[in-house]
């Protein structure tokens, strides 16, 4: 990996990103280690260290299933929370308590709430990552690139999550959380400092402004 990536800009991360969310379902498929396949134990140290992190932060950029870029800062502390700050103009935030994911649309003023087990971010937020159970999808190997996909069908559904990591440092390079209906959001993160704690109102959801915000949706 050269210096130029090791410290990229947001342009050059952003033509990176779309080329990645633009590839990466044609390389899997070519080159994928089928579901029933063992995960290598290169690929499992991965998930390992990767599990071992317990909280990190910094800043993504996401690419939604029309092609929509949008960005910001991002915090992360396992098992289960997570927070996006969306940048202006846009209007959202997502947080995860380790229960529930609720998407927050401060324009608009609508609040989204799901279980987090519901979801296949679940799966990226867990105490451990475990390539060896049936979740398992698929995994990539490659000199630059490891992929690993994830699913549950029977709480997801169709759902998948698919998570890139650089195979010298185990670093998270992005994910990709395909619904039901085959359509992708991948967020890639930069500038990420492992380590460290966070206020204690990162992650906390309001329940009672969700409940006041749809009961006027319903009274509209």
């Amino acid at each position: 990996m050269n210096d130029d990536f090791r410290t990229p800009t947001r342009r050059r991360l952003l033509g990176f990103a779309a080329a990645m969310a633009l590839t990466a379902t044609p390389l899997m498929a070519l080159q994928a280690i089928p579901a029933q396949a063992q995960a290598s134990e290169a690929a499992q140290r991965i998930a390992d260290h990767f599990s071992n992190v317990r909280s990190m932060s910094g800043e993504f950029v996401q690419f939604g299933p029309r092609g929509e870029q949008t960005g910001g800062k991002f915090f992360l502390q396992r098992p289960g929370k997570i927070r996006f700050n969306y940048e202006a103009p846009s209007n959202f935030k997502v947080i995860s308590d380790g229960k529930s994911v609720v998407i927050l649309n401060s324009k608009m003023r609508t609040s989204d709430l799901y279980p987090l087990s519901k979801t296949p971010l679940k799966l990226l937020l867990d105490e451990r990552i475990d390539l060896t159970g049936n979740k398992v999808k698929s995994v990539t190997e490659e000199d630059d690139l490891t992929t690993i996909k994830l699913s549950d069908r029977q709480v997801f559904g169709n759902s998948t999550i698919t998570m890139m990591f650089d195979p010298k440092t185990y670093e998270l390079r992005q994910w990709t959380i395909t619904d039901a209906q085959g359509k992708d959001t991948t967020v890639m993160v930069f500038n990420v400092k492992q380590g460290g704690s966070f206020a204690a109102d990162t992650f906390k959801i309001d329940y009672k402004l969700n409940r006041e915000l749809n009961a006027q949706k319903k009274n509209d």
